[in-house]
């Protein structure tokens, strides 16, 4: 059932042929279409990826068991990887997915690809539309907070982190207004996003009414 439509040693007949490639356009739109389900995209990588699994698998043909060739081809992706962007973990899957699937089409797995791919799209899809892994009440966030300079700041907010944040680290602190006035700037990972009105709350009140800025870490956490 999952044998390979290439008998060994045999060239690669033309209905064989059209077969790969017209399985490879249809899962590589496959990816591309789990790729687009709740996530931000552009036009021009989701076109990448319905196209990249018949590119690979015409690549995998030609090798076709001939090592220097099968060289000469980990040295053309060595040279694409390193002259691209770095992705998200979620772009990065999406292109494994898609040169996985024309490995296995241009060594003639045709039914293998089908089934692999279809388990994958619907495991994917599954994770996505169910909260798996949703840290929607959690969130990381920075923290700055100007406060008078004779006010001793080591543990001055740590009773209101322990009540609204799971972890909390001061990450810089400096002068302003010719040193009169310290601005602290904390990392906090918060228990509750929705509660970050009482959170500024409580510090404007020990800092005396002076700007709080709570913000979003401006760190890519997800690449790989």
């Amino acid at each position: 059932m999952l044998s390979s439509l290439f008998e060994s040693g045999t060239s690669i007949q033309w209905s064989d042929l059209l077969i790969c490639i017209l399985v490879s356009l249809a899962l590589g739109l496959l990816v591309a279409r789990v790729h687009m389900v709740r996530n931000v995209y552009t036009k021009s990588f989701v076109v990448t990826l319905a196209v990249l699994p018949v590119l690979v698998q015409s690549v995998i043909m030609l090798v076709n068991g001939n090592l220097g060739t099968g060289l000469a081809v980990v040295g053309a992706f060595s040279l694409i990887r390193f002259r691209s962007v770095a992705g998200g973990s979620r772009e990065i899957t999406s292109i494994f997915w898609s040169m996985g699937i024309g490995i296995a089409t241009g060594m003639g797995y045709v039914i293998y690809s089908v089934i692999f791919s279809a388990i994958v799209a619907a495991f994917l899809i599954l994770l996505h539309l169910f909260p798996f892994g949703d840290r929607s009440k959690v969130a990381e966030r920075e923290l700055k907070v100007t406060i008078p300079e004779d006010l001793d700041y080591p543990d001055l907010f740590q009773d209101i982190f322990e009540n609204y944040t799971y972890s909390n680290k001061l990450n810089s602190v400096r002068t302003t207004t010719m040193g009169s006035l310290y601005e602290l700037r904390y990392v906090l990972l918060l228990k509750d996003e929705a509660k970050e009105k009482e959170l500024i709350d409580a510090i404007r009140v020990r800092n005396g009414n002076l700007p709080v800025v709570l913000g979003k870490v401006a760190t890519n956490r997800d690449e790989l």
